[in-house]
């Protein structure tokens, strides 16, 4: 889940500014005499001081789900996994493989259904698909996302376990 900043509207200005320029989820208290801003991103809400606890509550859990949703890993046009403004070049088996991987948006995908995505019209050996995995692991480590074998189960593109999260 990703962290939002709690800030004050509209002593903290800038620092509204600053953290939607680099996509920070943020929750925005609004003074009770003050407007509240005009509409941000889909990163932003508001709620007016003094606020119910659960309206807060509501309005924080909207903004994270937003924000995981808003930063889910993607593999353009150009063969490129894009993940929290980073991206790695894939080579073209890589690219069906992630792409295979994304489709389940963090489920299992099964090894047979990798080797047809990963080579089609081809006949691939569960080796050729480990040794590409392996590779695709290394290349998108550092974008903080991980692959997982199932066991007896197939694969799992996932985000890495204590990732940071964006700052």
């Amino acid at each position: 889940m990703a962290d939002v900043v709690v800030v004050h509207w509209p002593e903290q200005r800038d620092e509204i500014t600053r953290l939607a320029e680099q996509r920070v989820p943020r929750l925005l208290l609004v003074a009770p005499a003050a407007d509240p801003p005009e509409a941000g991103d889909v990163l932003q809400d508001w709620v007016r001081l003094p606020g119910d606890e659960r309206d807060v509550r509501a309005r924080l859990s909207g903004l994270r789900r937003r924000a995981d949703e808003e930063t889910a890993p993607v593999v353009d046009n150009h063969g490129r996994l894009l993940f929290r403004g980073s991206w790695v070049q894939l080579s073209p088996i890589h690219e069906r493989l992630a792409r295979r991987l994304l489709a389940t948006s963090e489920g299992v995908v099964a090894e047979r259904d990798l080797l047809s995505e990963g080579w089609p019209g081809g006949n691939p050996s569960s080796n050729a698909l480990r040794v590409h995995l392996h590779r695709l692991r290394r290349y998108i480590a550092p974008l903080g996302l991980e692959i997982r074998g199932v066991r007896g189960e197939g694969w799992v593109l996932q985000r890495s376990r204590g990732a940071p999260e964006p700052k």
